[in-house]
């Protein structure tokens, strides 16, 4: 039986960067979805407020962009058989003062990620969502600049993709480099063999 219901009561419950220093500076409110049968993971970077508010992952104007990106609407996005989302930090970190996010905390990955690694061994494509998510999967493996690897996402093989973030702040990225829409091409076109696929057909899991 698979022990993963078990890890994500255990990481929602999570209080550490409350006792952190500096502590958190709202209340604890872990947010991500999975199950054993998840195919697709997503690993960005920390909920927004909008997430923090709803405690649902993407429910804002960058899910809005990255659902385009993968070109699924919310029903398949919030199908857990579908996407896992486990967030390089669970909880929202809280804003700077000219009203951006603050990065992930950096307690939570740690923590958590290596366990949830270890439980979701059915994962069949992994989202690699802006540079946090990159520096800590890919390491020495990522390029120079997160545009290089992105650029050059074919290099880490079928099961790793890696992308930029959807956040508006991104808007400039993606005007400049044209070239990305022409990926999402790929990007979409695996997301919707791995969503639409019936695994009862074929024995899976």
């Amino acid at each position: 039986m698979s022990q993963l219901p078990s890890l994500l009561e255990t990481i929602r419950a999570c209080e550490v960067c409350k006792h952190s220093t500096p502590p958190l500076p709202v209340e604890p409110n872990p947010i991500l979805q999975a199950t054993a049968r998840s195919k697709i993971r997503i690993i960005g970077q920390a909920p927004g407020t909008l997430a923090h508010a709803s405690s649902r992952p993407f429910t804002d104007p960058s899910g809005v962009r990255l659902r385009d990106w993968l070109g699924v609407n919310p029903a398949t996005f919030y199908d857990t058989d579908n996407f896992a989302i486990t967030p390089m930090g669970f909880c929202f970190p809280g804003q700077d003062t000219k009203g951006g996010d603050l990065p992930p905390r950096p307690e939570c990955a740690p923590l958590w990620q290596a366990k949830l690694d270890e439980h979701m061994v059915g994962v069949e494509l992994t989202l690699l969502v802006g540079m946090y998510a990159v520096k800590h999967y890919l390491g020495p493996a990522a390029k120079r600049t997160l545009t290089e690897t992105v650029k050059d996402w074919r290099s880490y093989g079928p099961t790793i993709m890696p992308l930029p973030h959807p956040s508006w702040r991104n808007n400039g990225w993606i005007k400049k480099h044209d070239w990305f829409a022409e990926e999402l091409t790929e990007l979409r076109r695996r997301v919707d063999e791995l969503v639409t696929r019936d695994d009862a057909d074929i024995g899976v899991r």
